[in-house]
């Protein structure tokens, strides 16, 4: 019998530039609408260690792995990474995703439904907003991409982050929510979305 993955949790932020941009009705209103359900919100202006600590919680196996996808892109293009290492493109990727996220006032939001993980993750859309799917908030309401980033030598402005799997969602709302921010409540409309059956309706 499969297992319902209905109470999956989803953390995901709205950041700096989507608020500067007033897109927070409309990134609520694109999760919202497709069923998902709200039970932790907030806007909260990021300290640089809060920012850090939540960018850190893959730990040393991130900075590598990020550094080896900007490495990666850098190859891609036919260029050479500036970097000697992958771990030293990672730290250099950290600092500017630190000072990105911690510039100004940001939402934090956690989201539950069915797969909500892959779900927000599809309706986000790709890393990259000029690569994006046409459909997808980022391929919808912004344009940036890493070449324009790097040329800046900055962080992607694109708008929001998505948990990539399920533990990295436990610990990032460890760090932004304690459990009495998280609501446990009913909406009407997972009678429709998750009941066995519709038996009432007519009545």
């Amino acid at each position: 019998m499969l297992q319902k993955q209905q109470k999956e949790w989803s953390f995901v932020i709205i950041k700096p530039d989507g608020i500067q941009r007033a897109l927070i009705g409309e990134i609520l209103k694109r999760y919202e609408r497709v069923g998902l359900k709200l039970i932790g919100l907030k806007i909260t202006i990021p300290s640089s260690k809060k920012a850090k600590e939540h960018y850190m919680v893959g730990g040393e196996e991130w900075l590598e792995n990020v550094g080896k996808k900007a490495s990666a892109s850098y190859e891609r293009k036919g260029e050479k990474s500036p970097y000697r290492t992958y771990r030293e493109n990672g730290l250099a990727i950290l600092e500017a995703n630190t000072k990105y996220l911690s510039s100004g006032p940001v939402v934090v939001m956690v989201w539950e439904g069915n797969q909500a993980i892959e779900l927000v993750r599809k309706i986000t859309g790709g890393t990259e907003p000029l690569t994006s799917d046409v459909g997808t908030i980022r391929g919808d309401f912004t344009l940036d991409s890493y070449r324009l980033a790097d040329a800046d030598k900055r962080s992607v402005r694109n708008l929001i982050h998505a948990s990539g799997d399920v533990e990295e969602a436990k610990k990032e709302i460890k760090i932004w929510f304690n459990e009495n921010e998280l609501i446990n409540y009913r909406l009407i409309s997972e009678q429709i979305l998750y009941d066995v059956n519709l038996d009432g309706i007519l009545e």
